[in-house]
């Protein structure tokens, strides 16, 4: 049995999956099974993954039915005590599984764990910008406390223990975009995190990628999930905020002004940076080209993301 399963879905990524495949095959840990599954690629990607030849790589190939269900096809089919997941456009450093190792070996009563990330746009590779004090090379944080810029769980660094997806499910198909925030809320509410501030991965941002365009619409389902839990979880309630504030901007973006405005009803303002609560009281008209100049600025590597 393999120490790691690492669960790759692919969709689509002829031009990266190369790439991510060696940035596994090429870890100083090598005690690890690669999951790929090709979630019904029309491109090039298939004779991509079948030219790394590696005995550890077990290759899949499915009809297309999204991320979700390709990554519990995976947790499924994995043989390994700790799962990681890699999308099929990023890739780790050589010493992800070492570190991984390392961590859950020395806290074997901890299961979720995550390394920090870069985030490599057009022009430039930045760090990702954390809201927690860096005290030691590794803090065990609330998820929700310590997400308030980055998510310090992002599915391309984080390792999981299999036993976590039998306490808190896979997850959940009826999500379109954001599933895997979804999920880092399940375990969010169960597990506190192992966070290793060493950049140990590095996530390509995409400005074209589906989060980013005009397919955007909300899912208010997420939400629903959790509105009881909300109301007696503090710092519950601020982490969906920020995640709502995120969504009146998109629905603004698309024009979609009544879905924003339900939306921003039901957000705590408190809870918002005063950055935040002017940028909601802007017209569309003014949001979008200070959304398109932030978003300028992330490409040449001069800032993050407006939305959180």
């Amino acid at each position: 049995m393999p120490y790691f399963s690492i669960v790759i879905p692919v969709y689509n990524k002829e031009k990266f999956v190369s790439k991510t495949l060696r940035s596994v095959l090429e870890q100083t840990f090598s005690d690890f099974e690669i999951i790929v599954i090709n979630d019904g690629s029309t491109d090039e990607s298939e004779a991509k993954i079948l030219s790394q030849k590696d005995s550890r790589i077990h290759y899949y190939t499915k009809v297309n039915e999204g991320v979700a269900v390709a990554r519990n096809f995976g947790i499924e089919k994995a043989n390994g005590e700790y799962i990681c997941f890699l999308d099929a456009d990023d890739y780790w450093y050589p010493n992800f599984l070492e570190s991984m190792h390392r961590f859950t070996s020395e806290h074997p009563k901890h299961k979720v764990f995550a390394g920090a990330i870069e985030i490599e746009t057009k022009n430039k590779t930045i760090p990702a910008q954390y809201s927690m004090t860096k005290k030691s090379e590794f803090e065990i944080v609330n998820f929700f406390n310590a997400s308030q810029k980055e998510c310090v769980l992002w599915t391309s660094s984080v390792c999981i223990h299999k036993s976590v997806f039998d306490q808190v499910g896979t997850f959940d198909p009826k999500i379109k975009h954001g599933e895997d925030t979804e999920m880092w809320i399940r375990i969010g509410l169960e597990f506190p995190i192992v966070f290793i501030h060493k950049i140990l991965a590095r996530y390509v941002y995409d400005a074209e990628s589906v989060s980013r365009n005009s397919n955007y619409y909300f899912e208010r389902y997420t939400f629903e999930k959790y509105a009881e839990e909300e109301k007696k979880n503090p710092a519950l309630k601020k982490y969906m905020d920020l995640n709502r504030f995120s969504a009146v901007i998109k629905c603004h973006l698309i024009g979609d002004c009544k879905t924003a405005q339900e939306i921003y009803s039901e957000i705590d303002l408190k809870n918002l940076s005063k950055k935040k609560r002017v940028l909601l009281e802007l017209p569309p008209s003014m949001l979008k080209p200070l959304i398109w100049f932030q978003r300028f600025r992330v490409t040449i590597g001069l800032g993050n993301s407006v939305f959180r």
